[in-house]
């Protein structure tokens, strides 16, 4: 096939040794010409890389050599241009930051639920289906009636589940995110707070939209990525938004017709927030991305905020 094929992948699992991997799978990808960002940390292993599908295959059937990662979740979805600039394996203390101590998704983890019986749990009026992505994800789509605990980063969602009154009132509590990892983490973090009736989405936003008919789907707008394409679709076409390089918001046609959009300096969602001495460093920034495009090189300063938050 054609194009890039992109594979959004991760596993809870214990690796103690994920520093000696580190390198090791940074060769590996950099001898399959893949590109991406992997996380690796203690409690397992999150990321997204690029290549040719042969390429690609070749890192998953390397990684599940390793027992411990031997049923890796990924899901696929394709991008005619290159999604990543550059290829990074990063050690961290989570692979999705929530700031938890003894946060345990392995043994603790709510209930699965496949792509084709989802809608029918979040139209039961008894379900709390809750959005764990942060404020921008959100903005452009989410599913219907779906509660926004509106959160910069996912650090601030045990701060808003314990303001929340979930817990002790008996409902049952559905849970989605991008890929599946945060809701992992969420489910695991609302049970040992004592909220038993725990569901999430098997694979996440991006396995709805590719297993769901758009006749059939509950969910509205785009879902963000985290590499260039910046949001996909139903059946994981790429979307309408692009990324505004000064704040890293997705934005659409009409930010662009704003009077406070300037590209690579500022949109209407962060005209205000920045001092004229940051704006004068993005403007030579996008001079120096524009110099880079009429050479025919890449600048890195077109990186996307694909390290920011994860699946």
């Amino acid at each position: 096939m054609t194009g890039f094929l992109v594979a959004a992948l991760y596993k809870f699992a214990p690796l103690e040794d994920y520093r000696d991997i580190q390198l090791r799978l940074l060769e590996k990808c950099m001898g399959e010409n893949i590109k991406g960002t992997i996380l690796l940390a203690e409690e397992g292993i999150n990321g997204t890389i690029a290549g040719t599908d042969t390429n690609v295959r070749n890192i998953l059937s390397w990684l599940r050599a390793d027992p411990r990662l031997a049923d890796l979740e990924h899901k696929e979805s394709r991008s005619d241009d290159p999604p990543f600039l550059r290829m990074k394996v990063r050690l961290k203390k989570e692979i999705v930051a929530m700031g938890v101590e003894g946060n345990d998704p392995v043994n603790n983890v709510g209930t699965y639920v496949d792509p084709q019986d989802w809608n029918d749990l979040i139209s039961d009026p008894d379900v709390v289906v809750i959005d764990t992505r942060n404020d921008y994800e959100v903005g452009i789509g989410t599913f219907t009636g779906a509660v926004d605990p509106d959160t910069k980063s996912f650090r601030d969602f045990p701060k808003w589940v314990e303001n929340s009154g979930l817990r002790g009132n008996g409902k049952k509590v559905a849970m989605f995110c991008t890929g599946g990892i945060r809701c992992e983490k969420a489910s695991a973090y609302m049970r040992e707070l004592g909220v038993e009736d725990v569901y999430h989405l098997k694979g996440g936003i991006l396995k709805y939209l590719e297993q769901v008919p758009v006749e059939d789907s509950l969910w509205q707008g785009e879902c963000f990525v985290f590499d260039d394409r910046v949001s996909v679709g139903h059946g994981l076409k790429p979307g309408p938004y692009d990324l505004c390089h000064a704040c890293r918001n997705p934005i659409d046609d009409a930010d662009k017709k704003s009077e406070y959009y300037i590209a690579g300096i500022s949109c209407p969602k962060c005209h205000d927030a920045s001092s004229p001495e940051q704006k004068q460093r993005f403007a030579e920034r996008q001079k120096q991305m524009e110099l880079a495009k009429a050479r025919g090189d890449i600048h890195l300063g077109q990186q996307t905020r694909q390290d920011k938050s994860g699946a």
